[in-house]
């Protein structure tokens, strides 16, 4: 008899690109976007940030991706999906989609405020900007390309990195070549610029304050910048065959920086924790036994994901690295990109497989606590059943005397 196959899980979706990055709209935008489709005014500029979207609902991702500029057949478009958090479930197909010809959108930023969005294709960076003149199907997001050219990212090779810090005024892009840029933004007056930072960059990011942006690529050390002055303030070399892949900032309690790198280290994934300023290193734990092929924190800064090339995922506590997760063959394919949702209570994922997955995070915190409660109550009857036990020989007693 054959076996059939068994079905998907609703959070888990295939949208038939191949997939490189992955970020949550902004709910502002998504509000914004969607009003203004059925005749409501935009509330942008009263409504400037994002705000955390609410526990249950719908929430969007855009994914970028495709086939690149060979005759695969596969198109490169940028995809809009719908994640409902009562369901648990991505829809079937995209919400929308908007393709970009023969030019792959390798890697993508959203703008914070919600002016847009911006992919590196493989020769120069693309602005594009949210429709919001649909007329047909308004439960569904456009995009379209902008009239603005960013000349300064014109004919520059394949950028791998790009990051817009968190209030949206500063844009870093880094390149193939080894040059790393930061902008401001919209004006794109250059910031910075490193020629030959690196001879790759690889990964880019900002502090939540936009005081610090860190960068990472090959050839050489990770370094941390004071993004006002534009000078390194740490600069981190690995050791005893270290290979760091991504970098991630995140900010506790007490205003201090700590710097995630996700590493291989003796053939295990590793997190390597560090003072963001001082360049001192905190800790390192083994995480799992494959290289870590994507890597992000959550925006409370209480999760770390790891996406690995065989497709597991893994998400840790922050607070004392133990595993909270392990989703085993999440995808068939290389977890190419990861993005904790604006709340932090949701994890995408995307693969070089054309699937993309949500995960959401339980608060396991809250299971200990009852679990603590069910103990005592165990406690408190077996102290009663004991105290009963003991009466039992003068109840026999009284029952005999009396008969």
């Amino acid at each position: 008899m054959v076996k059939s196959a068994v079905a998907d899980p609703p959070n888990f979706k295939k949208y038939g690109v191949p997939s490189y990055s992955v970020a949550w709209i902004p709910p502002n935008v998504i509000k914004s976007v969607l009003n203004q489709t059925i005749g409501e005014a935009p509330d942008n500029a009263n409504n400037p940030t994002p705000q955390p979207p609410e526990s249950s609902g719908e929430h969007y991702l855009a994914i970028t991706g495709g086939g690149g500029e060979g005759s695969s057949g596969i198109p490169n478009a940028v995809l809009f999906a719908n994640f409902d958090v009562a369901s648990n479930s991505l829809s079937d197909q995209p919400v929308g989609r908007l393709g970009t010809d023969s030019e792959l959108p390798y890697r993508m930023a959203l703008h914070p405020r919600g002016d847009g969005l911006i992919c590196a294709m493989p020769k120069s960076c693309r602005w594009f900007e949210w429709n919001q003149n649909r007329s047909e199907e308004n439960d569904k997001l456009g995009l379209k390309v902008s009239d603005k050219v960013l000349s300064e990212l014109e004919d520059v090779g394949q950028q791998l990195a790009l990051a817009f810090d968190n209030d949206g005024t500063m844009l870093a892009v880094g390149g193939q070549d080894g040059n790393l840029r930061v902008f401001k933004w919209p004006s794109m007056e250059i910031i910075l610029n490193e020629t030959k930072a690196y001879s790759a960059v690889k990964d880019l990011h900002f502090s939540s304050d936009g005081k610090l942006l860190v960068s990472l690529g090959s050839g050489g050390p990770c370094r941390v910048w004071d993004a006002s002055s534009s000078t390194v303030l740490a600069s981190i070399s690995s050791k005893n065959g270290e290979v760091f892949t991504s970098c991630r900032f995140s900010q506790i309690n007490d205003g201090t920086y700590i710097l995630y790198i996700a590493a291989m280290t003796d053939k295990w994934g590793s997190i390597l924790t560090w003072d963001a300023k001082t360049g001192a290193r905190i800790g390192s734990k083994r995480i799992v036994r494959d290289a870590i092929s994507s890597f992000n924190v959550s925006t409370d800064g209480k999760f770390v994901a790891c996406g690995t090339p065989s497709g597991d995922i893994v998400i840790v506590n922050s607070t004392n690295m133990k595993i909270l997760s392990m989703i085993k063959k999440a995808h068939l394919g290389i977890v190419t990109a990861l993005a904790f949702s604006h709340d932090s209570r949701a994890l995408a994922s995307v693969s070089f497989d054309s699937s993309a997955r949500v995960t959401v995070i339980e608060e396991k915190q809250k299971s200990g606590g009852l679990s603590l409660w069910i103990a005592v109550l165990m406690v408190i009857l077996a102290i009663a059943a004991y105290f009963l036990k003991l009466q039992e020989p003068d109840k026999l007693k009284l029952s005999f005397l009396q008969n």
